[in-house]
């Protein structure tokens, strides 16, 4: 007979708590997909069905019994017999707990036998989720600096409007579905090196309603949908970012009656602008100036992104200097406030000049300047 504690590591008087922390430890060591041997872990995981249930293990402690004859007893000899039968497995409770779990160890090994959310929760008749769609669109910085709305035409699976979606002919209803018998949901075996598993699934022939139609839409076949074009308008807030994806819930394909329609997300690309830079919320612009307006100052009409405003040069003002137009900038996207705008003043050096002004500027040289 094998030893269970020592499996796992523990003392006989140990508590449930640390039996449960051992098999925590041990299983995310062992685990196949981890590197680890398959038949320890396979090994850990016998141990903690017994041990880590208080009836089994009392038994276990009293007795002796294996492993083996504990689930012959229980389910009766030949039958299958699941490893996780009448324990309650909250892996969400494991980082509570102040584990640092990867629950997903079983999630590889189970999901394609149990589908989404087993082993541990129980029968979702949550329907499959259709195909999302992706689509890129271009914005201008002024569309992107004020936010837009635009309207957009998506080749997809879209509701059967000769039913309504039910998938029903006209003047004819539902009926109880012969597969589930109005359940919407079926049992089925499967056999794994872990046991015989019972798997309940969403009904495949009525995706979980519990009912068909007494005769199929001739137009959706009964899907309750048909493949063609929807135009749908979408609203752009101010301020996204180039590369940024904004997803619109339910309005990639339609899942017509059995199963939940996709998603749609939008990736914003930020088309090149003629005149203007972005980094983050910041706009760049670049203002050039005569060699006289950066000495003495001068006033410049420029364009920002919400028109034109004047700009004030001082007097003395550098080549390459930077002038910010606070509040000039990209709206913070969903946040108060904007960015700025800033300004790089390029002064502009003549490289031909007239002889009077030749006779100026030495004259000016003769001053200091």
């Amino acid at each position: 007979m094998k030893d269970y504690y020592e499996i796992l590591g523990v003392s006989r008087d140990a508590s449930q708590e640390e039996i449960k922390k051992a098999f925590h430890r041990l299983a995310h060591k062992y685990h196949p997909d981890k590197g680890g041997d398959p038949e320890k872990f396979k090994e850990i995981n016998e141990a903690y069905q017994v041990l880590g249930n208080k009836e089994r293990r009392a038994q276990y402690d009293k007795y002796g019994t294996t492993f083996d004859n504990i689930g012959a007893g229980r389910s009766g000899a030949g039958s299958g017999f699941s490893p996780f039968e009448g324990f309650d497995f909250d892996f969400s409770s494991f980082q509570r707990e102040g584990f640092d779990f990867d629950t997903s160890i079983f999630e590889d090994i189970f999901g394609e036998f149990f589908g989404e959310g087993y082993p541990f929760s129980s029968f979702s008749r949550r329907k499959k989720k259709e195909k999302d769609i992706v689509v890129d669109l271009n914005l201008s910085l002024e569309e992107i600096f004020t936010g837009v709305k635009k309207k957009i035409v998506l080749s997809k699976y879209i509701k059967c409007d000769e039913c309504g979606s039910t998938g029903v002919a006209k003047g004819f209803s539902q009926k109880e579905c012969p597969s589930c018998r109005g359940s919407g949901k079926v049992k089925e075996i499967k056999r794994t090196i872990f046991g015989t598993f019972a798997k309940t699934q969403t009904c495949p022939q009525c995706g979980g309603d519990g009912k068909i139609p007494e005769k199929l839409c001739s137009n959706c076949k009964g899907e309750g949908r048909i493949f063609g074009q929807e135009e749908i308008e979408i609203s752009i807030p101010a301020g996204v970012k180039d590369g940024e994806t904004i997803k619109i819930k339910g309005r990639g394909d339609y899942g017509g009656r059995k199963a939940i329609s996709g998603d749609l997300y939008i990736k914003i690309h930020q088309e090149a602008h003629p005149k203007f830079k972005r980094r983050g919320d910041d706009i760049y612009y670049e203002e050039t100036i005569k060699f006289s307006e950066a000495v003495l100052g001068t006033k410049k009409d420029i364009p920002t992104l919400a028109g034109m405003v004047e700009l004030k040069i001082p007097a003395g003002t550098q080549n390459g200097k930077l002038l910010r137009l606070k509040g000039m900038g990209i709206p913070h996207l969903n946040q108060r406030g904007k960015g700025d705008m800033y300004v790089k003043i390029n002064v502009k050096i003549p490289t031909k000049i007239t002889k009077a002004q030749k006779e100026l500027i030495e004259k000016l040289k003769e001053e200091g300047l």
